[in-house]
This record gives C-alpha cells, sequence and structure tokens, in this order.
C-alpha cells in the first residue's frame, strides 16, 4: 500500500471516530509498520492527531 492511500484510507478513519474506526487504523497502521517501518508510521500518527482520536503515540508497534 502507498503512503498516499494510506494517508486517505486514516483521514476517513479518523473523520469517522469510534470503536470499529479504531480497529481499522490499527490494522492500516499495522500494514504500514510491516511494508515501510516504524518511521514511516510515526508521523501519521502526529500528522492526523491519532494520539488524540485513538491513544495511538508514536513507536507504537502495532500487531494484529
Amino acid at each position: 500500500m502507498t503512503l498516499e492511500k494510506t494517508n486517505k484510507l486514516l483521514t476517513v478513519q479518523a473523520l469517522m471516530g469510534g470503536g470499529y474506526n479504531r480497529n481499522g487504523a490499527n490494522l492500516i497502521l499495522n500494514e504500514v509498520q510491516r511494508e515501510h517501518s516504524q518511521q514511516a508510521v510515526d508521523p501519521l500518527i502526529s500528522t492526523l492527531e491519532l494520539k488524540r482520536l485513538f491513544g495511538f503515540t508514536a513507536e507504537t508497534e502495532f500487531r494484529n
């Protein structure tokens, strides 16, 4: 998955909020982490304010 597509998908999850969307964001970040490394995940968390919305923090390891 490209980082551009990831950004679009995570934006939708963030806009909708809620528990199911948190799980969806977790799965997306897991895939980004696997394909692109943690260094690609941390800016997404910061840029999309995923800490405020879902409690995700930088350097979190996402797993299925």
